[in-house]
């Protein structure tokens, strides 16, 4: 009798229905996840490097940019808190300069653009006050420009203006400035702010301008508060004379000891008062043909009467004159002095002469910012010999110590009257080599630290989906590859076996059973199954009944 059974290549209908349902499971569990990973890594691949726009807005000003950015159709984000506003790397300077085409962000400042919104029947009143918000909102911004200055508010009063000018008050202002940390304003810089407000104004006063910081510190000057110190002015010529004193000396030393081997500093004592003396100045009388005659006054008086009565009144006095006596050979002069004197006896004569009078008058203004004095401090390394490894440092003798301080007294224009002092050292260095600029490994440079991210992200994706495969997917095609075939049983073991007929219900379930795979017979079992077809047949009858005897 003929027991052969032969295997089927084709498989039971269904394809997947042979397999265990743990298999059917993890196979679809295991596509499904193959299919994410990939619609990940498409997303992952088309998100944008989100970057900020713009940072520590205020409500309204985060608003208005949002608005913009909508309308623009840039797609925006916040960060965690909603401290900024995030747009896609490739878009930030785009987007930042067609909202600063739009003067987006304002900084909560309105400048003279309220102006321009005035609505119809506005009142008197209202048009000064939206006037004066839009001056404070132009200072205030253009105060903000300064690299210092994070944030800056501006109050002005304005009074009204009349027709009365005694009544007329003057207008003043206040500044108020938050610095950004750690950044502090000089003198100049203030002096600037408050000029800015002060031209801004009309008849507004320098002095009449205040200025303040977030700490509450008053910045500018006081009207009130008596000057002293120097300015900025007077600060930078000191820190120029001392700078020029102090390149003279390098520049005539360095070529000699070499260019860091020379140290040196010059403090100047520059006098900066400012006296003005005037003086007026009489000299003495001078000689009558030197003085120059101002006026000449001249009086004559006369008494035409004669000799006046002379003697001692009484009858002895009272005689008749002498007879003349004409000389005869006396000169004609002596006639005259004669008649002149006796006219005189009778006449009165004054002059006054008035002289001009020399006076100086000199006026003497000090120069302002004259040297008082000066001091120098020099420090000339030891001379080095050697090379290599057999560097030697040696001190300079005394003469050449003494050279250098001549040189250095005609360098800086040496005074003793002046009280000038020079002091020059000669000492070893500790010169300390510059660290060598070391450049960031290529694991820490920022381009490869990006790179690696990207990169790590795909590789974590493509090991996900490699674990996917080999842990689901591939244990369930390789159940489904090596699935034993259906058994096919021919007309003699139907027989032998006593099998339902072909076309039965029951033969159709015997057809589609399957059985395991059998191991393959050696000599031992063929020769059992020659000699003993039965017993084989009842074997084979147990296992398609799913019995055992």
């Amino acid at each position: 009798m003929d027991t052969t059974i032969e295997h089927q290549a084709t498989a039971r209908p269904g394809g997947l229905a042979g397999l265990p349902i743990r298999q059917i499971a993890m196979l679809g569990i295991g596509l499904a996840a193959l299919v994410a990973i990939a619609v990940a890594s498409v997303m992952w691949a088309r998100t944008p490097d989100w970057k900020v726009l713009f940072a520590n807005l205020g409500d309204k000003d985060g608003g208005a940019v949002v608005a913009a950015l909508s309308q623009m159709n840039v797609p925006y984000r916040f960060a965690e808190g909603g401290g900024a506003i995030l747009v896609p790397g490739n878009q930030v300077h785009d987007a930042r300069l067609k909202l600063a085409s739009q003067g987006l962000p304002r900084g909560g400042l309105v400048g003279f653009e309220l102006m321009e919104n005035q609505r119809f029947g506005v009142t008197q009143f209202q048009e000064r006050l939206n006037f004066q918000r839009g001056l404070e909102g132009e200072l205030s911004r253009s105060i903000q420009a300064l690299p210092v200055v994070q944030a800056a508010r501006v109050h002005l009063a304005l009074p009204a203006q009349n027709g009365f000018l005694r009544d007329q008050q003057k207008p003043s202002a206040s500044v108020l400035l938050t610095l950004h940390p750690g950044r502090v304003l000089d003198r100049g810089q203030i002096a600037g702010i408050v000029h800015l407000v002060a031209s801004s104004i009309p008849e507004l006063s320098p002095r009449q301008v205040s200025v303040i910081d977030q700490t509450g510190a008053l910045l500018s000057s006081s009207p009130d508060a008596p000057p002293g110190g120097l300015d900025a002015g007077q600060l930078n010529y000191v820190r120029q004379i001392e700078t020029g004193h102090i390149q003279r000396i390098l520049a005539i030393l360095e070529p000699i000891y070499g260019r860091d081997n020379v140290r040196a500093q010059v403090s100047a004592d520059v006098d900066f008062t400012q006296s003005e003396q005037t003086a007026e100045l009489y000299k003495p009388n001078q000689s009558p043909d030197q003085a120059a005659i101002r006026s000449t006054q001249t009086i004559d008086a006369r008494d035409g009467a004669g000799t006046p009565a002379q003697g001692v009144p009484g009858p002895l006095s009272n005689q008749p004159p002498a007879a003349a006596a004409t000389p005869i050979n006396g000169a004609a002069q002596a006639l005259q002095s004669a008649g002149a004197a006796a006219a005189a006896a009778n006449g009165r004569r004054e002059a006054v002469t008035n002289y001009e009078v020399d006076k100086t008058i000199r006026v003497t203004r000090a120069a302002s910012g004259a040297v008082r004095r000066l001091t120098a401090a020099v420090v000339v390394n030891h001379r080095k010999s050697g090379s290599g490894s057999k560097v030697t440092w040696t001190a300079l003798p005394a003469a050449e110590i003494e050279n250098v301080n001549a040189l250095v007294r005609e360098a800086i224009g040496f005074s003793k009257e002046r009280g000038d002092s020079i002091n020059v050292v000669n000492a070893p260095f500790s010169i300390e080599e510059a660290p060598k600029s070391v450049e960031l490994p290529l694991w820490k440079q920022p381009d490869v630290i990006d790179m690696a991210r990207d990169a790590a992200r795909y590789l974590g994706l493509l090991l996900l989906a490699m674990i996917v495969i080999f842990a689901a997917i591939r244990p369930s095609l390789k159940a489904l590859a090596n699935r034993p075939p259906p058994v096919r049983i021919n007309e003699t073991v139907r027989n032998d076996l006593a099998l339902p007929p072909p076309g039965s219900p029951a033969a159709g379930a015997i057809e589609g059973t399957v059985l395991p795979a059998l191991p393959k017979p050696n000599e031992e079992v063929l020769k059992m199954a020659r000699d003993n077809p039965a017993v084989v047949a009842n074997v084979v009858r147990s296992w398609v009944n799913g019995t055992s005897e």
